[in-house]
């Protein structure tokens, strides 16, 4: 199918919807489409649907080579072909075990391999050229996220009518981290190709500039950089701050509203027993969760008696993630073996003080997880934004409900109402879920107040206008 250029383009790693190929009565193959997990995608699906496009992106399954097509949203999708080598050196490799960890302040030790510089260069040239194709003249580009930072540089040198946005959904790292990468200048290089570089926080985008002037010399001005021209002497001006994202809050709010999801809440607690406390951890398996940090903390609290625990039960549900990778298979077999020996010593018949999900959960279930938990526990060592916070907030229509943050998650620079908590201190976490556990109502409603007027004005569609408004009107 030849591509209609759109005058919006989306660039990320996933497409929005990931295709299966399934076998037919007649012994032919089709291909499925079901939507794809991840907080990105979820975020600018939301933001499509008010500003139609062209979306490029990965589809999901290895070595399936598709057309563009339109889908049932009227959005055009433009699917990137990727070998399995090439998602396992791209993405499992350079991605996930390079970026992820340095860019999370080295929470894990960050790997780093030549064949996957040269496979993350090359899959990055594939989504630029992708992205030109899909572009018409003049169009606005938004590329996405740590797996495609070349791309800007590469759309510019095909592409200089082009407006082009770049937004980094996880941590920048301070420079003294940043510069152990051997690939440095080409990672910073390939992000100046933007008109615009967002972050979540204002520390990532200071950590980014200062990165500039250290690594290439670069002047900076407040939020803007001073880029050489090619020619030695004209200077394009770029620039880079924070742009916190958000959910589509409206969207959580009618959802937790319904009859069968409020119906499903109160069905949660009677399969649980009907606690007096049902504590909640929504991660998807990764070391930065902190999620070993908070069953620790509860284990504690539950031994000592601080928490009953046969009227205490913390629901964690871990979806799995980058299942191939060594570091995350052992980091399921630690969590699944901690849930184990907090229930074998404190179970009783019938009932577990744990439960632990290592499943992906559908939407409506998770909002009715939501509703049915006295207190959210996010307790990430490091993340961008951490959007189950907002998801928590957004859910709960009924002003009730407590959350424990993580000051080191970019949603505890604007949920300053929740209960701030340093993961690395087991003795201050436990303190901080005592506090939520014993907080009388009034207080849990004046702090959900607070937390719900933030997220439910600052959602999603208001995250995209700004940047999107930044981005048409900044000089080049």
């Amino acid at each position: 199918m030849e591509i209609n250029p759109q005058s919006f383009v989306v660039v990320a790693n996933r497409l929005p919807v990931d295709a299966t190929i399934t076998p037919e009565s007649d012994g032919s193959t089709a291909v499925r489409w079901h939507p794809a997990p991840g907080g990105l995608v979820t975020a600018m699906d939301a933001v499509m649907r008010h500003n139609p496009g062209a979306w490029v992106g990965w589809c999901g399954t290895a070595d399936l080579d598709l057309d563009p097509f339109t889908d049932d949203a009227g959005r055009m999708l433009v699917p990137v072909t990727l070998t399995a080598e090439e998602l396992q050196e791209h993405y499992e490799g350079f991605s996930n075990a390079s970026l992820w960890p340095l860019y999370h302040d080295g929470v894990a030790p960050p790997e780093y391999h030549r064949e996957w510089w040269a496979t993350y260069e090359e899959v990055n040239r594939r989504f630029a050229d992708a992205a030109a194709a899909a572009a018409a003249d003049g169009a606005t580009v938004w590329v996405h996220d740590y797996q495609l930072q070349l791309v800007p540089a590469l759309l510019r040198e095909q592409r200089p009518d082009l407006r082009i946005g770049f937004f980094l959904h996880i941590p920048f790292p301070p420079f003294e981290i940043f510069r152990q990468i051997p690939w440095r200048r080409q990672i910073l290089t390939g992000l100046l190709g933007a008109d615009l570089i967002g972050f979540q926080r204002k520390t990532d985008a200071s950590n980014f500039r200062r990165t500039l002037r250290m690594q290439l010399g670069m002047r900076t001005h407040r939020t803007n950089v001073l880029v050489p021209g090619s020619d030695g002497r004209q200077e394009r001006r770029i620039r880079a701050e924070a742009f916190p994202i958000s959910i589509d809050s409206h969207d959580f709010e009618e959802l937790a509203r319904s009859t069968r999801v409020q119906e499903r809440a109160a069905e949660i607690r009677r399969e649980l027993g009907n606690p007096d406390t049902v504590l909640l951890g929504v991660d998807r398996l990764d070391y930065t969760k902190g999620i070993r940090h908070r069953l620790r903390a509860v284990g504690e609290l539950l031994e000592e008696g601080q928490l009953d625990s046969t009227r205490t039960v913390l629901v964690q549900v871990a979806s799995p993630s980058r299942g191939r990778v060594d570091l995350y298979r052992a980091i399921r077999d630690e969590i699944e073996g901690t849930v184990g020996r907090i229930n074998g010593n404190l179970a009783t018949l019938g009932h577990n003080p744990v439960i632990h999900l290592h499943q992906p959960q559908p939407r409506e279930e998770v909002v009715a997880l939501y509703l049915a938990a006295d207190v959210m526990l996010v307790t990430a060592l490091r993340d961008g934004m951490n959007l189950v916070a907002k998801e928590y907030v957004a859910s709960r229509f009924d002003g009730d409900g407590v959350l424990v943050l993580s000051e080191f998650a970019g949603a505890a620079d604007e949920l300053t109402q929740a209960v701030t908590v340093n993961p690395y201190d087991i003795d201050g976490l436990k303190a901080a879920i005592m506090q939520a556990v014993t907080m009388d109502r009034s207080e849990r409603r004046r702090r959900m107040r607070f937390l719900r007027r933030r997220v439910m004005e600052n959602d999603v569609q208001a995250w995209a206008h700004r940047f999107l408004d930044a981005l048409t009107g900044s000089e080049t």
